[in-house]
């Protein structure tokens, strides 16, 4: 038989202990899970946003990129293109929301020096580079923006599991042990309360 069962005073104290620290815990992982789920709802709109941008970058891109292909003639931008540096100023850190830690992307945003001559180019090219820029800023930012979608949603998960096993489970454990344990002290008390008075009234 579990010991904490057996129907003492002390007992009884300890499972209601048990069980106002499990509701309290139950109250803790829902409101955790309602800030997570609230901040996912933010990132998924800015998600949808930061994708909406991306599409009408690109397209503006690809244009210009186009027109300057057609005007320099691919191989004098193709060389352009090889000429573009590596972006290696990108940092990932994190930041905690409720004890997820979810990346903080930094990196240099200033626009970079052209690699090329403008004497020898056109405005097609500058056009090109400038929206290129605008999508990598949009893609670094898109991937910090789903990385951490990613994050929360596994965290609201784990809360709610926990939230569920608590509500679910333990409380209602806890609530049958206090009950089971004060029926069982009522009756006790019930029954030494009756012997009491029959020893009484033979005393008596």
């Amino acid at each position: 038989m579990d010991n904490s069962a057996v129907p003492t005073k002390g007992n009884l104290i300890a499972a209601k202990n048990s069980l106002i620290l499990a509701r309290q815990g139950y109250e803790l992982m829902d409101k955790k899970r309602n800030i997570l789920i609230r901040e996912l709802m933010g990132l998924v709109d800015q998600a949808k946003d930061i994708q909406a941008e991306i599409r009408t970058t690109f397209t503006e891109a690809y244009a210009a990129l186009q027109r300057a292909n057609m005007e320099l003639g691919i191989n004098a931008v193709a060389d352009v293109a090889r000429n573009v540096p590596v972006e290696d100023s990108i940092e990932v850190k994190t930041r905690s929301i409720m004890g997820t830690e979810i990346p903080l992307v930094r990196y240099n945003a200033a626009t970079t020096t052209p690699v090329y001559a403008f004497y020898s180019t056109k405005e097609s090219l500058d056009i090109a580079r400038v929206a290129f820029e605008k999508v990598k800023d949009l893609t670094i930012k898109l991937s910090m923006v789903e990385n951490s979608a990613y994050q929360l949603a596994a965290n609201i998960k784990k809360a709610q599991k926990r939230a569920n096993a608590l509500k679910n489970i333990t409380i209602p454990r806890y609530e049958m042990l206090t009950k089971n344990i004060s029926n069982a002290l009522e009756e006790k008390e019930r029954e030494e309360f009756t012997r009491l008075k029959v020893i009484k009234r033979m005393h008596g």
